[in-house]
């Protein structure tokens, strides 16, 4: 089978690459990309059959999520696998939202990677028992997304997009609380109004929904 990677730099595309070399796994790279402009352009081109795409690209932390929504409206036979740094379950749950079939760790071996693939080529989900109590736990809490106001960015205090401007940049929870001088407990209390205010519900949708309002709105896209 046919396989594409999209990583975050050139480094990690060329290992994955010659792990695979050897011809016993039966995948076939067919090219590495590390940004996702590039990336769309590929699996357009060369329509492989898998996309083995990393959460953070060379354009930004979330960016994989990202390609993973241009890459279902596109449409296109080509299933997409994330590759994950963090078992945070949030990511798990949005990277199988946004279209992914399988979800894969960093600190997995190869021989997990090669399962992956094979079966989400053979059209199975790939998920594991701890992702699948992620995707469950989601949904039983599960609410729809919905922007509640295209300047919604506006509706924030200078506090409130302090947090956002740090949570944009990938840092976490704790991160953010030591960049400000704020406890934990009240980055997420803030978190949780921000969400209420913009009208979506993870961090990666807060990230994406910023990226949104920062591109020029020429390309005639309805939000």
């Amino acid at each position: 089978m046919n396989l594409l990677v999209v990583e975050a730099n050139e480094l990690n595309g060329q290992l994955i690459e010659s792990a695979f070399r050897p011809k016993r796994t039966h995948v076939n790279i067919i090219a590495c990309s590390v940004g996702s402009i590039h990336a769309l352009r590929l699996i357009k081109d060369k329509k492989p059959d898998i996309a083995l795409i990393s959460a953070e690209l060379q354009e930004g932390t979330y960016e994989g999520f990202r390609l993973l929504r241009e890459l279902r409206s596109l449409q296109a036979h080509t299933r997409a696998i994330m590759l994950l740094s963090s078992h945070d379950p949030a990511l798990v749950v949005d990277a199988f939202r946004f279209g992914a079939r399988g979800v894969i760790f960093r600190d997995e071996p190869l021989e997990t990677l090669a399962k992956c693939i094979h079966a989400v080529h053979d059209g199975q989900i790939w998920a594991n028992s701890e992702l699948l109590g992620f995707v469950l736990e989601a949904l039983s809490r599960a609410m729809p997304t919905v922007f509640r106001d295209s300047n919604g960015l506006n509706l924030l205090s200078k506090r409130e997009m302090d947090v956002v401007r740090l949570v944009a940049e990938g840092l976490t929870n704790k991160e953010v609380s030591s960049k400000l001088g704020l406890s934990e407990h009240t980055i997420r209390n803030y978190l949780f109004r921000i969400f209420d205010k913009i009208g979506v519900s993870t961090r990666v949708e807060l990230v994406l929904y910023c990226l949104q309002e920062k591109q020029p709105q020429n390309n005639g896209a309805s939000g």
